[in-house]
């Protein structure tokens, strides 16, 4: 008993607080609970997550499909703002999303948390959003770890990673070989800049001198509030889509841009052309890039520029398309087509 207490004391003096680690444990598990599906399995010892294959028996060859992600820089902003009950549904949407682009239906998610000092209200909170994340897309929080690192990572410094896997028919799979001339390209809104392009959001609010409780009337929005609005998660939508209607693929627009990420789901000698004057991006694209004097170029290879998600239908899909996105409530239009070409995405015209 003495030899465990000199030994906790030579951790804590270390800079890690086993205390702070276990109430943390115990504020998760309310928000734990809201974030689970019938197939979870309670693991006693709390070493794993586990999760019950049923949902492998309506399929006739199942395919496990996974992801893995991050918040990137954007995690400095929430901790320059001291709020942290947004950025799990960053991570999630950045996950889920991935795997919803073959197909795949999100079934759980791991989460990772390294940070310079446990405080476990702040851990709950971060927590908190990846379980509401989890909700929205469907899918279940089976576990995670919150690692200290003192001496490494500032005291209110961490960083935000996490893992998921889904499930897909192996002949249901999306992608570039169903995609065929004269398809069409629906774009999915954004909620804005979700998880890319803060290092460069960062660059330029630090060398403008702007203060993140700012209120920015462009924005109609305190600066800091604008750049934590939650990443938009398409997970469900995609997969409504999937059920009710004909997809051939979808992109979900990260880092690269819209012209990359679609570009990745064109097969050989195909384009996409896309006509800019289909929508008006959100306010905050054109704040960075004035107060930036970014060029239009650098902004679309960071940034969404509001577009999301895209999916590639036939054009007889388009309207039942359309359709069942505005009964979910998801802002979407035909953004484009799929021409000849040589797997490239072309932006046309000018933004409306």
């Amino acid at each position: 008993m003495a030899q465990g207490a000199e030994t906790t004391s030579a951790y804590a003096s270390a800079g890690v607080d086993i205390a702070a680690g276990d109430r943390a444990v115990a504020l998760m598990k309310e928000h734990l609970a809201r974030a689970g599906r019938p197939e979870v399995v309670a693991d006693s010892s709390g070493f794993a997550g586990l999760f019950r294959l049923d949902a492998a028996k309506r399929y006739r060859s199942p395919l496990l499909a996974t992801s893995t992600d991050g918040v990137g820089t954007k995690a400095t902003i929430a901790q320059r703002c001291d709020r942290h009950d947004t950025l799990g549904r960053d991570l999630v949407g950045m996950v889920v999303d991935d795997l919803v682009v073959c197909g795949a239906e999100p079934l759980f998610m791991t989460d990772y948390i390294a940070c310079g000092k446990v405080v476990p209200e702040r851990i709950a909170d971060l927590v908190a959003g990846i379980a509401e994340g989890c909700r929205q897309a469907g899918c279940a929080l089976v576990g995670g770890e919150t690692a200290e690192h003192p001496g490494t990572m500032r005291a209110d410094e961490y960083d935000l990673a996490g893992a998921g896997t889904g499930i897909v028919e192996e002949d249901a799979v999306l992608g570039p070989h169903r995609v065929r001339e004269g398809d069409a390209v629906i774009a999915m809104a954004s909620s804005g800049l979700h998880s890319n392009g803060y290092s460069l959001v960062r660059r330029v609010i630090d060398e403008a001198g702007m203060r993140l409780d700012a209120y920015v009337p462009e924005l109609s929005a305190e600066l800091g509030e604008e750049l934590l609005r939650p990443t938009r998660i398409y997970a469900a939508d995609c997969l409504a889509l999937v059920e009710e209607t004909e997809v051939h693929a979808f992109a979900h627009i990260t880092g690269g841009g819209l012209a990359a990420n679609l570009a990745r789901s064109l097969p050989e000698g195909h384009d996409a052309v896309v006509n800019r004057s289909t929508w008006t991006p959100p306010a905050v694209f054109s704040f960075v890039a004035e107060r930036g004097s970014v060029s239009q170029s650098d902004m679309e290879a960071a940034f969404n520029m509001g577009v999301g998600m895209a999916a590639v239908v036939p054009v007889a899909s388009v309207e039942r398309t359309l359709a069942v996105l505005s009964e979910r409530g998801l802002p979407a239009w035909q953004a484009g087509s799929i021409v000849a070409g040589s797997g490239e995405t072309r932006l046309e015209g000018a933004y409306a």
